[in-house]
Order: structure tokens, then sequence, then C-alpha cells
């Protein structure tokens, strides 16, 4: 088993595009690293690198004690899942998997039983003789996996190889992936879009933020990160910092005192949030506030307690999720996402109140983008 180790990783394209810019992290043996980000921030390319299918253009990368930057792929000792699952297919499913251990010229009895040990724990030992374009979506990806596991690598790379699977069938592959890592402690480095499980957040070829994913969630470094980790994303509010009675308050929304319409909005930054040597500079500026949308109640007894944060709202689209409804709302023009109880009775073209737990707002520097409060 090895740990991974990338130094001050760049890698830079003719014509000066840089795909990834100082990359540093160090991966422990048999840990589960998760890098994801939108399409064209560079973990793809990250990954390449580790496998060696892209040169790196600085930097070290070292896998175990052995600096490989110019060590062929085939003795890095990894294996590499695809998106696309990159199986041979006028081979069986049995070829497939011992494809890479014929070539070690690894002993025919050998194959049999690291292939059909490997066939039984993914649960495909009864399509071993089927071709791959006989086999599903889900059942193609465990023989793509089967593949690299026969092989015993000290590192797996996985990039994004979920994403061709339905809803379903991916999150019963994560789990099965999840115990697949368990079982074989191996150091596994999986790419994805997916952020049920984030440690490593990428934009523009940069490390963002590298986290736990309650801690990414609940403390994003920055708008991006905050915007990136959860579903429905979080909601922003251009908004403006100003000081009342030696409170902190967040103030949004528009006053025309001609002719009385628009109103302004305030929600007071509680105790716990203020922060003096974070908010004090920020104070009669422009600022971003953050709000989850689990974090806007339309509850009763929500707004009959609620201080602050009360805003009135129009609701454009309702959706039902089952156990919970997703409401599309607008205020002055700001859109607005709110994840309430199912039971909620607000239906389109309604004008309701909702309040914003102040507990749970996040403040952002509208200039740099970085989190102020969380």
């Amino acid at each position: 088993m090895a740990s991974v180790a990338l130094r001050e990783i760049y890698k830079k394209y003719p014509g000066g595009v840089i795909a990834v810019s100082d990359f540093n992290i160090e991966i422990k043996d048999k840990e589960f690293i998760i890098l994801v980000g939108p399409s064209g921030c560079g973990k793809s390319t990250t990954l390449r690198m580790i496998a060696g299918l892209e040169e790196i253009s600085e930097g070290e990368l070292w896998i175990g004690d052995r600096l490989v930057n110019d060590i062929a792929p085939k003795d890095r000792d990894i294996a590499m899942v695809f998106q696309n699952y990159a199986l041979y297919p006028h081979m069986t499913v049995f070829e497939n998997m011992a494809f890479g251990l014929k070539l070690r010229k690894v002993p025919k009895d050998e194959i049999a039983k690291k292939v059909e040990e490997a066939a039984k724990a993914l649960d495909i030992a009864h399509l071993l003789d089927r071709k791959p374009k006989a086999l599903s979506g889900g059942q193609r990806q465990r023989v793509a996996l089967g593949r690299a596991i026969v092989r015993e690598p000290k590192v797996f790379l996985l990039d994004e190889p979920l994403s061709n699977l339905d809803a379903k069938l991916r999150a019963q592959m994560r789990t099965e992936i999840s115990k697949l890592h368990k079982r074989l402690g191996t150091t596994f480095i999986y790419v994805t879009h997916d952020q049920t499980e984030a440690i490593v957040v990428m934009k523009d070829g940069y490390i963002q933020q590298i986290d736990t994913p309650q801690n990414l969630y609940n403390y994003p470094v920055n708008q991006f990160v905050a915007g990136f980790i959860g579903s429905p994303q979080m909601n922003f509010i251009d908004a403006r910092l100003i000081k009342e009675g030696g409170k902190y308050v967040v103030e949004f929304g528009s006053e025309d005192t001609k002719t009385s319409r628009g109103v302004k909005y305030h929600v007071e930054v509680p105790e716990s949030k203020s922060d003096p040597d974070a908010l004090e500079p920020l104070v009669n500026k422009e600022i971003v506030l953050g709000i989850r949308p689990e974090n806007i109640h339309d509850e009763e007894m929500f707004l009959s307690t609620a201080k602050t944060g009360i805003i009135e709202t129009n609701v454009e689209v309702t959706e039902m999720m089952g156990a919970e409804t997703y409401l599309y709302l607008n205020c002055e023009g700001i859109p607005l996402t709110a994840r309430v109880s199912a039971r909620s009775t607000a239906r389109p073209q309604d004008t309701i109140q909702v309040a914003l737990d102040a507990n749970k707002i996040h403040i952002f520097d509208k200039e740099t983008e970085k989190s102020v409060v969380n």
C-alpha cells in the first residue's frame, strides 16, 4: 500500500494555458480522498498526472517513498477506473478482468482465482462469460472495478466512475465503492461532480478548500465552495452591513420613499457570529449574505418567534419532493430557494412571509468573495 504526495504541482499547456496551479496535498496510506469541482477545474488532469497519463510541468509526485515524475504508468503500481469503463468489446467479462494479469504473465490458475474472487465480491460471478454489450451500465462499472481490483494496486484512481449511471444506481455503487475501500485497505483517489463525499474542492486549477464534508458545508472558506457544496445550492443576497445600537445588521432590499414601494429588510447578526475584527472593516460596505434553503422557514411557529430576518416573498414555483417541498421565491427581484416541510400550504402566485434563520447566516466579502462569518 502507499501514500501519495503532490508537491507544488503545475500543469501548463502550450499557449500559456494553466490547468493545475500549485497543487499541494499529502494523501495518507489507505486514505479515501475525493476531488470535486466543476468541469474544467483541473481535477481529472490532476488524476491523470498521478496515473502518468499526463506529464507534470512542475513539482514533485511521490507514491510511497518513490519520486515517480519520470516513471512510466505501468510501473507506478496504480489502477485507474475511467468514466466510460474502457472495456474491450470483443472480450468476455472474465477476459477483460484477466487482461492486465495476462500481460504480467501471471500463472493461469492464479489469474482464475483472482478474477473469481473479485467477481464474487462485486456480485458479477454469473456474468463472467458475457460480453460488455450484454451488460447494464452498473454491471459494466463493476467489471471495470474488478479489472482494477485483481491487479492489487497500491493506489486506486477513479475518474468520475459513476457519472454514466442513473441516480439510484449511483447511490448503490457509491456504497459499494466505500465498502470496497474498507475491504481492500488501499489508497483511493476519486474524482467526481458528486458532493455526497467531498474532501478537496477545486476551481480553475487551484485548491479552494480541503476539509471534511461537514466542515465544507458549514464552514466554507469562500462563496464558490459555499455555492458548490449542497443541493439546492446556498442562496446569495447582495446586501450591506450596517451598525445599529452597537449591533451588526445585514440590510437588503430597496426603499422608494416617493412611492412607498419596496422594503428594506434587516437580519441582525447574532452575538455568536459577531466578530468585530472580521465585521468592523465591512461596516457600511457591500457584502453578500448567504443562507441555505433549509434555513428559510415558512412555518407559523418559526415566524412568530423570529425577532429578525422576516421577509415578504412571492411564490413562483413549488416542487414536491416527497418528504419535503422546495419553494422557489422572489423577494423584490432576489431569487430564493426554500426547503420546507411537505405540509407547507404555499402555492404558486401566493405572497408569503418567510424567516431567515439568523443563527445560520453566512457573510462574504463582496470584493474578495471570502467568508467573513460562517
